[in-house]
């Protein structure tokens, strides 16, 4: 058996379990493991400004590519508690990240020492496992229960705390005998296929609602083939946008209170029958259930047996694996095509494409100052189907998933269910780190854009290019628009006179000055017409320097983005495109 300190046993397991990169800083605590990272040199580090920001870039690093894993590193006390956020919006979203904290000694854990915490208790709500290694011959097990527990059953992070003693203690370890833990994961049986397939044979409106359990289980081709094998049209939700390409016949629209677009809640609404597979029913997508309910029949596929009958009770359930469950699908689905037990779904299909080709929505304005519609419409144009877009919350990113194209699964990464502001620039350097030859596009709001703005430099520093397309109207948008139900607009206003910066009458931040004092590049547009040369310049900035280029559009201050309570009462608040020229990007425009 070889000796060796217990982090250098820790870091050999991170190589052989596949996790070769790590976003983190530094710190006493955690010391002895950067030593252990650099000793062995097999996984590659990215410094941090902020920790909170190394684990949104583990998120985007996981979210990238199916089978990565993130680390995110901190030393003690604040650290841990600084990633709460990145390990909340991980969980929330069914992520894998593992985050890896330093800790005072073991002898020391309960005497108040300097930046000691109790972080494992703090993370256990918003992990699969949080736990304080408090023997150093236990190091191994626990990274190897780790990579299992985020793996298995729902995906998920984990937060392993390592006291500073327990770090340099010696232990007896054998990395070349080292083997990962089994995974294991539910499977629908053919009887369970059978059934759900029968229930959706006897109906006459179905709808496939795809969720985020699709991307996670890499199972965007059994989908697209079992739904082209039935005829039956699929709703993606916004966590599996691009599991069926936005351009494919049988792409029903997204349906929700929000993320959402008008053919989409229309479809739903007009079935008679939903096979939902890896989705939650979140609110959004849902809106009230019993509009969202009413004369369908559900079935539920999940890998989590407890996420079945959540929100609502279906009248079938799988508890299952979605790849697992889609494979069988369209094993069955082959059989039953071949023997002519599949219904002709082309009427049906014919009736959601006809409600997609006549119910857009308006893109195309040219008024100054600019209208949001614009810059979706112009990054329609400007970006090619293999681009990677990120965002988190707000109206940008509303707006985005009703007017945007995403043609690929992992194409669209969002923080879900959290959405915390400042996600956008860490999360998308983690995507540009994970995949450094894609065009990664990041889409923020001003005051997203700002929480974590100091993670641009991070971009510079590592070489790390992509561009973020800043909409910047100076206003908390969808706090304001919700706040109309008050009668009220208060404490949402971010406008101010910059005296260093007239020239943006109002709009506060110099954000170009700030992206350009942290190493980057960055473009200021005031007119629709240069919305499209500026994105063709920062891609070209972007390739030439290495370096994160903002785009930066100074939008109108007010406008109210299409959302409302139920899927049967989105309320629209501009008018919607009535022919081609209205909505020129639309991949299924009006005549």
């Amino acid at each position: 058996m070889a000796r060796m300190r217990a982090v250098d046993a820790a870091v050999l397991i991170l190589e052989k379990e596949g996790a070769t990169q790590a976003f983190g800083l530094p710190g006493a605590a955690i010391n002895p493991f950067y030593s252990a990272m650099r000793a062995h040199g097999g996984i590659r580090h990215v410094l941090a400004r902020h920790v909170e920001g190394a684990s949104h870039m583990a998120e985007g690093y996981t979210r990238a590519k199916a089978g990565n894993i993130g680390v995110c590193v901190g030393t003690s006390g604040p650290a841990g508690t600084d990633m709460i956020t990145g390990l909340y919006s991980a969980s929330a979203d069914s992520i894998p990240i593992l985050c890896i904290t330093g800790q005072a000694p073991v002898e020391k854990l309960h005497k108040e020492d300097f930046q000691a915490i109790d972080i494992a208790s703090i993370a256990t709500p918003v992990t699969k496992w949080a736990v304080t290694v408090l023997e150093p011959a236990q190091v191994p097990g626990t990274f190897a229960k780790a990579f299992q527990l985020m793996r298995e059953g729902r995906p998920g992070p984990v937060l392993i705390d390592l006291p500073l003693d327990v770090q340099l203690a010696e232990i007896e370890f054998e990395p070349e005998t080292y083997e990962p833990l089994p995974v294991t994961k539910p499977a629908a049986t053919r009887r369970q296929v059978e059934k759900a397939l029968r229930m959706l044979c006897e109906s006459e409106r179905p709808l496939i609602v795809a969720g985020g359990g699709v991307v996670n289980a890499d199972a965007a081709e059994e989908l697209v083939e079992f739904a082209e094998l039935t005829g039956v049209p699929v709703v993606p939700t916004l966590m599996a946008w691009g599991a069926i390409p936005d351009d494919h016949s049988l792409m029903a629209g997204m349906v929700g209170l929000q993320t959402s677009h008008r053919y989409g809640n229309a479809t739903l609404l007009a079935s008679d029958f939903v096979l939902g597979i890896g989705n939650r029913w979140a609110n959004r997508h849902t809106g009230g259930i019993d509009t969202y309910t009413e004369g369908r029949t559900f079935v539920h596929v999940d890998i989590e047996p407890t996420q079945i009958g959540r929100v609502f009770a279906p009248d079938y359930g799988i508890v299952s694996d979605a790849k697992a469950a889609l494979s069988l699908f369209v094993e069955v689905a082959r059989e039953w095509k071949r023997a002519e037990r599949l219904p002709d779904r082309g009427a049906w299909a014919q009736e959601c494409r006809t409600r997609r080709s006549t119910m857009q929505r308006r893109t195309h304005f040219d008024t100054v100052p600019i209208k949001p519609q614009r810059v979706y419409e112009e990054m329609n144009r400007a970006f090619g189907p293999g681009v990677r877009y990120v965002s988190t919350i707000g109206l940008s990113q509303i707006q985005a998933a009703q007017l945007l194209h995403v043609y690929r699964p992992r194409h669209w990464i969002n923080a879900g269910q959290a959405g915390p502001l400042g996600w956008t620039v860490p999360a998308a350097l983690g995507v540009a780190t994970a995949d450094p030859e894609s065009t990664v596009v990041a889409l923020s709001g001003d005051y997203d854009f700002q929480f974590l703005i100091e993670e641009l430099a991070v971009g510079a520093q590592f070489n790390i290019p992509y561009v973020h397309v800043v909409v910047n109207n100076a206003y908390l948008g969808l706090i304001r628009q919700a706040q109309r139900n008050f009668d009220m607009d208060y404490c949402v206003q971010l406008s101010f006179e910059n005296i260093n910066a007239p020239e943006l009458g109002g709009y506060g931040v110099d954000h170009v000055k700030v992206a350009e004092g942290l190493g980057c590049k960055a473009i200021r547009v005031f007119e629709p017409d240069d919305i499209l040369p500026a994105l063709g310049k920062a891609r070209t900035l972007a390739a030439e320097h290495r370096v994160p280029v903002v785009v930066e559009v100074i939008l109108e201050r007010v406008t109210n983005v299409s959302m409302g309570t139920e899927i049967d009462n989105v309320v629209e608040f501009e008018p919607v495109a009535e022919h081609a020229g209205h909505a020129p990007t639309a991949i299924a425009p009006l005549d």
